[in-house]
C-alpha cells in the first residue's frame, strides 16, 4: 500500500513570492467533528498576495511559517469521531483563509458545502471565494433590483467577472472598468466596457449609477463615490490599488476607517450617497448558514451549466511562486488553481 505524503505551500517570510516554499508536512488526522480531505483543487487568489505581504486584517496575527490556501475542494478520505451524513469519497468545499495549499488537510464537517458529482474540481474551487463574494455583494449586501444600472470596478478580475455574469442574470444593466486589452472579455461577459486608462467613468452615465462595486479602492474610493447617483450605493470590498511593496497594514486600516467615517457623514445629507463595506469573512461570521447556502447554490448552477468560471491554468506545487508573480502583474483572464495531482 502506498504511503500517503503531505506537501504544503508555506510562507517562510512576509514579502515577495521568493518567501514561499514547498515543504513536506505531517499527514493530518481527522479529529472529532472533522473530515480529512485529499485536496483536489485550491484557488490562488489576489487575496493570497495580500496575506503574503502581511496586509490582510484577518491574518494579521499569523507569523511565518504557515500554510497558504484560501479555499479548497477535496475528497473525503477519513471521518473523525461523531461525523455523520458523509462517506469516504464524498467531495466537499470550504473557505479556510489559510491552510489549503496542501495535499491533505482537515475541515470541520458542519461547515463544508457538498460538491455535486461530476463537477470539475478546479471550476468548483474558482467559485468559493470570488463567485460567493460576488453573489453576496449583489444579493446580500446591495440587494439589487432588476433594471438597476451598476458599475463594476476591475471587471476583468476574478470577482469582477463573477459580478458581471451574475449581475446580468439578475437583470441589471452593467458597465465594467478594465484595461483596453480586456474590453472584448468584459463585453463577452455581458457588460459595457470602460477603458479606465482612457475614459472617465464618472462621466459615462449622466445622473450616475445606482450601485458601484469597488474592490480596487483607488484614491480612497473618491471617484467611485462621485459616479453614484443621488442616493446611490457604493459597495467597497477591497483595496487592491494600495497593495504594493511599501504598503503597511496599519496605514491601510486607518485609510479604510477614514473612508467609512467620511462617507457615513455624507450619507446623512439630503440625497446622500451610501457606503457599505463588505467582507466575506465578516458576513460568514454573522450568518454562517448563508455562506454554505450561497456556495451550494452556485455549485448547482455550475452543475447545470448556467455559469462557468474561467480557469486560466491548473498549477502544480512547484508553480505556486510563479503564479503569485502573475497575480501581482495582473492581466489574467481567469483563475489560477493549485491542483496537487498536476505534474510539475
Amino acid at each position: 500500500m502506498t504511503e500517503l505524503r503531505n506537501q504544503v505551500v508555506q510562507v517562510r517570510r512576509f514579502g515577495d513570492p521568493d518567501g514561499l516554499e514547498v515543504a513536506d508536512a505531517p499527514l493530518p488526522t481527522a479529529g472529532p467533528g472533522e473530515v480529512r480531505v485529499r485536496v483536489l483543487a485550491s484557488g490562488l487568489e489576489f487575496t493570497d498576495v495580500v496575506i503574503r505581504r502581511h496586509l490582510y486584517p484577518q491574518t494579521m496575527m499569523l507569523r511565518p511559517p504557515f500554510t497558504m490556501g484560501y479555499d479548497v475542494v477535496g475528497e473525503i478520505d477519513q471521518l473523525g469521531e461523531g461525523v455523520s451524513g458523509f462517506r469516504i469519497g464524498d467531495r466537499v468545499a470550504d473557505m479556510t483563509v489559510v491552510g489549503s495549499n496542501a495535499a491533505y488537510r482537515t475541515l470541520r464537517a458542519n461547515q463544508v458545502a457538498r460538491v455535486p458529482p461530476g463537477v470539475d474540481a478546479a471550476e468548483a474551487a474558482a467559485l468559493i471565494l470570488s463567485w460567493t463574494t460576488a453573489w453576496q455583494l449583489l444579493h446580500r449586501t446591495a440587494r439589487v433590483r432588476q433594471g438597476q444600472r451598476v458599475l463594476v470596478q476591475g471587471a476583468a478580475g476574478a470577482v469582477g467577472q463573477a459580478l458581471v455574469v451574475l449581475g446580468r442574470m439578475a437583470g441589471l444593466e452593467v458597465w465594467g472598468t478594465a484595461r483596453g486589452a480586456d474590453a472584448a472579455l468584459v463585453r463577452a461577459l455581458g457588460a459595457t466596457p470602460i477603458d479606465y486608462q482612457r475614459e472617465d467613468f464618472t462621466r459615462v452615465l449622466p445622473g450616475g449609477f445606482d450601485v458601484i462595486f469597488d474592490g480596487v479602492g483607488e484614491d480612497d474610493y473618491r471617484r467611485s463615490f462621485a459616479a453614484l447617483k443621488s442616493g446611490g450605493l457604493l459597495c467597497a470590498y477591497g483595496y487592491s490599488a494600495n497593495v504594493h511593496g511599501g504598503s503597511r497594514l496599519p496605514a491601510l486600516l486607518m485609510g479604510m476607517a477614514r473612508v467609512y467615517l467620511r462617507r457615513q457623514l455624507q450619507s446623512w445629507l439630503p440625497g446622500g450617497k451610501r457606503l457599505r463595506l463588505y467582507s466575506i469573512n465578516a458576513m460568514r461570521a454573522r450568518h454562517p448558514v448563508w455562506f454554505r447556502q450561497d456556495l451550494e447554490k452556485l455549485l448547482g448552477m455550475l452543475t447545470t451549466g448556467a455559469i462557468r468560471p474561467r480557469v486560466a491554468e491548473r498549477i502544480s506545487f512547484n508553480g505556486v511562486a510563479d503564479a503569485h508573480r502573475r497575480l501581482e502583474a495582473g492581466g489574467l483572464d481567469g483563475k489560477l488553481v493549485l491542483c496537487p495531482a498536476t505534474p510539475p
